[in-house]
């Protein structure tokens, strides 16, 4: 009943944005979107943000840090998660045009590891299938657990190596879907094989130099206290700042800001323009669709999966609902969510300072209904 006055509200709230954004009234839609979703959730902090038109609004709720009582906004640095494997997807896609690699050349064929990659009933795995979340990797290597501030320590090469070497495929690259970050961190290892730099270099040459996000990284000085969003456990109990680990760059270790966000999806939705346009069209176009996959598990927490482009999940058009590319992330007590209709010039982000599913399933629902809200069929 909670979620339905929740989704009532948001809904009522949005209804006013006419086809055209209007500044006032879609900072009103988001303000009091994000009122409601902060209310009704009972997370420490919150931040919403939509483009729709090229206008933006932002809006934030409760504290970035429980003894600072400051306010989150565009400015605040957070940990998006799992949100990084649409930036490693478009990496991808930049290296596709610049004829570093094809989607369907084998990972063995440019992974520069001393390891023999397993394989399932004669496939091999291949670039697409670690980018589609269609490679047969498990979600994790049983890795050694690291110090409370640098938890992912082990999470490198020689760990990597040695878990490849015994590691058996779950299912035929291609034939199913389940959800597996070793298989973005090994992609993006592989992608710094084939553009002969650091991966960090080449997510800055490919994305965040062109894209002028310069908020976004790996390991931004700025990101150790100050503004950086303080996240929570199950228990409300605060998460200490941790490193970023090189051994995660693919799968889940950026940092980045509402504003960023916002501007990332400004060019996701340019959908005419020619600035990246071959990039953007590799990377958002369905590769895999669900029809026929086995199996097919961890992807729909956030709206049901009907096709994967690169890191993206997408979600066909239904009802009033327009075709939303869309993607979740965790990392160190913060949940967020970004999804965008590019068919619709509309896209939000919004994140959440406490591990909570109900929350994080909400948030994820909300900003689906709102887009199908402002931007129907």
């Amino acid at each position: 009943m909670l979620r339905q006055t929740v989704m009532a509200a948001a809904v009522t709230a949005a209804i006013a944005i006419p086809a055209k954004a209007d500044q006032a009234l879609l900072e009103e839609t988001v303000e009091f979107t994000g009122a409601v979703l902060f209310l009704s959730s009972g997370v420490p902090g919150l931040v919403l943000g939509v483009v729709q038109d090229g206008e933006t609004a932002i809006a934030g709720f409760g504290t970035t840090r429980d003894e600072d009582g400051v306010q989150p906004d565009g400015d605040t640095l957070m940990r998006i998660g799992s949100i990084t494997k649409a930036f490693t997807g478009q990496v991808l896609a930049y290296g596709v045009t610049k004829g570093w690699t094809e989607l369907t050349d084998p990972v063995s064929e440019h992974l520069q590891w001393p390891v023999t990659l397993p394989t399932k009933d004669g496939r091999a795995m291949r670039m697409i299938d670690m980018a589609t979340q269609a490679s047969g990797l498990p979600r994790e290597f049983d890795f050694p657990p690291g110090p409370d501030d640098d938890p992912f320590l082990y999470h490198d090469e020689a760990h990597f190596v040695e878990a490849l070497k015994t590691a058996e495929l779950l299912y035929p690259p291609g034939g199913g879907v389940l959800y597996s970050n070793v298989a973005f961190d090994i992609l993006s290892a592989t992608l710094s094989g084939v553009g002969g730099a650091s991966y960090q270099a080449l997510l800055q040459e490919a994305v965040l130099t062109p894209l002028k996000l310069s908020s976004t990284g790996f390991d931004l000085p700025q990101a150790v206290g100050g503004n950086l969003m303080q996240g929570h456990d199950w228990h409300g109990n605060p998460m200490v700042d941790i490193k970023t680990a090189p051994g995660i760059y693919g799968s889940g270790g950026l940092f980045s800001t509402p504003n960023d966000m916002l501007t990332w999806l400004k060019w996701q939705l340019d959908r005419f323009g020619s600035e990246g346009s071959e990039v953007r069209s590799i990377s958002q176009a369905s590769y895999l669709w669900r029809d026929g996959l086995a199996p097919v598990y961890g992807m729909d927490e956030s709206g049901h999966m009907d096709a994967m482009a690169l890191g993206w999940v997408v979600m066909r058009p239904e009802g009033d609902r327009p075709l939303i590319l869309q993607k979740a992330g965790g990392m160190q007590g913060v949940f967020s969510y970004i999804a965008f209709a590019p068919h619709r010039n509309i896209g939000a982000f919004v994140a959440i300072n406490k591990f909570d599913f109900n929350a994080a399933m909400q948030m994820a629902e909300v900003v689906n209904e709102l887009i199908t809200t402002l931007a129907p069929r």
